[in-house]
């Protein structure tokens, strides 16, 4: 597996993989109409922006043969809890369904604490849905722990996420 920094060229690649990594996993759980609404909020020229914005880390994983497996996005601290100081946020973290279990989002992952301790920070947070069990393994086995209670929207459908920190 290898792991390459994200460029702007690389937009439209990041917002295939995040429709297609949201949907295969969580597109069951949503009317169609939702699902198009939020996924429509997730365009190639929203992730431009943050791709071109410095206070951003994405990170693409490819298997050997280069085809796309998954990426993550660091960024500002955006939730609406009290964060402390020196907190980044683990943005997003998919793989395609397909590439589950073989290591894609470890890698991933550990790209991802390893860059934000380089870049300072003393906390890592993140959301995931209440009843993703496998998300929520994965992370507490790197020390997250649940902090907080969060509304996710999906269109106008509400999910109970929760948000977890680890220390660096």
């Amino acid at each position: 597996m290898m792991l390459r920094d994200v460029t702007e060229a690389d937009a439209t690649l990041v917002a295939d993989l995040f429709r297609d990594s949201f949907t295969e996993t969580f597109g069951h759980l949503y009317a169609p109409e939702d699902l198009a609404v939020f996924l429509a909020s997730k365009t190639p020229a929203d992730f431009t922006l943050e791709i071109a914005d410095p206070a951003f880390h994405f990170q693409v994983a490819g298997g050997a043969e280069g085809k796309p497996l998954g990426f993550v996005n660091l960024g500002p601290p955006n939730f609406p809890i009290e964060t402390p100081p020196g907190t980044i946020d683990l943005r997003q973290i998919y793989v395609l369904e397909h590439a589950t279990g073989q290591g894609v989002g470890a890698a991933l992952m550990d790209w991802a604490i390893d860059r934000a301790q380089v870049s300072g920070a003393r906390h890592l947070q993140l959301s995931v849905y209440i009843e993703n069990a496998r998300a929520r393994r994965f992370y507490e086995k790197r020390g997250f722990a649940v902090i907080a209670s969060y509304t996710f929207m999906v269109g106008n459908h509400a999910d109970e996420d929760i948000i977890m920190r680890a220390a660096l």
